[in-house]
């Protein structure tokens, strides 16, 4: 068994989803999910078929993100794992709704956030260890840190302002 880390490319820091799952079926259960979870979702999804043909399978709304999708699915070439890219929403926005998408077993990770996936290679294929996820903590917050992550979350819409 080697050990590999593949950087995943993001060059606009775009957020993704990164994920596993188990059945063919997965590209067009998750396309719907997204679609109907977000109207005039911008997305791309590529996932890595681990039986059969062994295809990179992929969908999605815009030509870019699925080009990008399908690009990190295969420099990951882990079987039934799944990348979605985004624009104009947040993972926030679908999480729940992909997890509830019947083929989806985990998430490893969803961010923005300067990724490596730890990949695990055998004579059979690959396999994911883990995640990488951005970078270690600088410091723990002061009181100044908290206001500036409440007015962050305040200017983005996700808390009321008040």
């Amino acid at each position: 068994m080697e050990l590999k880390l593949v950087s995943v490319e993001n060059p606009d820091a775009l957020n993704l989803m990164f994920g596993q799952s188990h059945f063919i079926k997965t590209v067009e259960d998750i396309h719907e999910a997204i679609t109907c979870a977000v109207p005039g979702a911008k997305f791309g999804i590529a996932f890595c078929e681990a039986s059969g043909d062994c295809l990179i399978r992929w969908s999605g709304t815009d030509e870019a993100l699925i080009e990008l999708a399908k690009k990190n699915a295969q420099a990951v070439g882990a079987g039934h794992t799944f990348f979605i890219f985004m624009r104009d929403m947040f993972p926030i926005n679908i999480k729940n709704t992909i997890m509830a998408v019947p083929e989806v077993v985990r998430l490893f990770c969803c961010t923005a956030n300067p990724l490596q996936v730890v990949v695990a290679e055998t004579e059979q294929g690959r396999g994911v260890m883990g995640v990488i996820d951005g970078f270690s903590p600088a410091g723990v917050e002061t009181e100044a840190d908290i206001e500036k992550r409440k007015g962050f979350l305040r200017m983005i819409g996700y808390k009321a302002k008040g």
